[in-house]
């Protein structure tokens, strides 16, 4: 896959902002007091393998103005290697506008994770083209891959039509463009035929995209395996729905999705399935220790455009996802934070001994 060369900014990708507070020592919400909070949103975790690796990384977000958790926020992707732009909104007041909450605990052993998230009034619903100037972003800095989650597309209405619009400009540019599905019901729910039109748009100009089963189903409304059909399995049947979104969406290039089954909190199986540009990648399931399971996916996606980013062989693809997300998992941040390419190698081959 050819990259775009001479570019101000090699991923970027647009996102809603917000701040992620998890109980101390693995508790439960419900009975914790001391909590630690971090910058978050799943876009930014993305861009965050490649931050750490020297990639020029930037987000196209909405501030809160002169407000203590935006400066937070802020002063945290200065200090990940990722740059931001966007306007700054007025609050509007205690009933306006915010950065969403998310308030995760980890979960142990038998108590799976629980998530819960605060985004009534969250700023990145108002993220609108008219406040960034296209021409220069793409035409002008250049941008080597654009980055869109589903999460992001489907948050609003202007949200969505600016994930739209910055996928027309990325392609009239030669920018590559990723579309991680993420469908969620939460968001599609009173929306389906707005969101599906949008959604199908940004696919049919995506090379890369990148989700499971459901989300294909779901989201593009692809038929799924065929009903009374020889269940041989989820990479089979991963295999078997792509050739299919290969017929609707030809222009892209690359599809990939993590497996995943859970053990208990601590333990996971987890695997990857990635087909670019005519061949089949697969990394059969590990088990893998989990301290937070939160940013796995993110992770898998943010190893896997960093090396494409990079040029690397297609069979290597993979292994740079796959380690990404299994070192997520062992982090109590929702992103990878690595400035040695070794580290995610020893991980795919599973060396964790000392480094001296």
């Amino acid at each position: 896959m050819k990259i775009k060369e001479n570019v101000k900014i090699d991923i970027a990708s647009p996102s809603s902002m917000g701040v992620r507070i998890t109980p101390k020592d693995r508790q439960p919400v419900n009975i914790s007091h001391e909590y630690t909070m971090q910058a978050t949103s799943a876009e930014t975790n993305v861009l965050n393998v490649g931050a750490g690796l020297g990639l020029k990384t930037k987000v196209f977000t909405a501030f809160v103005k002169d407000n203590p958790i935006a400066a937070f926020i802020q002063a945290e992707l200065r200090a990940r290697n990722i740059a931001y732009e966007g306007p700054e909104v007025d609050a509007g007041g205690p009933w306006g506008y915010r950065h969403q909450f998310n308030i995760a605990d980890s979960g142990f052993g038998v108590r799976g994770a629980k998530v819960t998230n605060d985004r009534a009034g969250e700023v990145g619903r108002t993220l609108n083209v008219k406040d960034f100037d296209l021409k220069r972003i793409f035409e002008e800095d250049g941008v080597g891959i654009l980055h869109l989650s589903g999460l992001i597309a489907a948050l609003s209405e202007d949200s969505c039509k600016f994930c739209v619009e910055l996928a027309k400009a990325a392609k009239k540019s030669g920018t590559v463009i990723s579309f991680d599905l993420n469908y969620r019901a939460t968001f599609w729910k009173g929306r389906e035929d707005e969101l599906s039109k949008a959604f199908k748009e940004i696919a049919s100009l995506a090379d890369i995209l990148i989700g499971n089963e459901e989300d294909f189903q779901l989201a593009l409304g692809i038929e799924g395996p065929e009903a009374g059909g020889k269940d041989t399995g989820k990479v089979d049947s991963f295999k078997e729905m792509i050739e299919r979104v290969k017929k609707t969406y030809p222009n892209a290039k690359v599809f990939a999705t993590t497996l995943r089954q859970v053990v208990n909190a601590n333990e996971n199986l987890w695997g990857a399935i990635v087909h670019a540009e005519g061949e089949w990648f697969v990394e059969e399931p590990r088990l893998i220790p989990v301290l937070d399971r939160i940013g796995g996916g993110d992770g898998f996606a943010g190893g896997l455009l960093y090396a494409i980013s990079k040029g690397y062989d297609k069979s290597e693809w993979i292994k740079y996802g796959w380690a990404s997300g299994a070192m997520a998992v062992t982090l109590l941040n929702d992103y990878v934070t690595v400035n040695d390419e070794d580290v995610l190698m020893n991980i795919y081959k599973g060396n964790a001994r000392i480094a001296r």
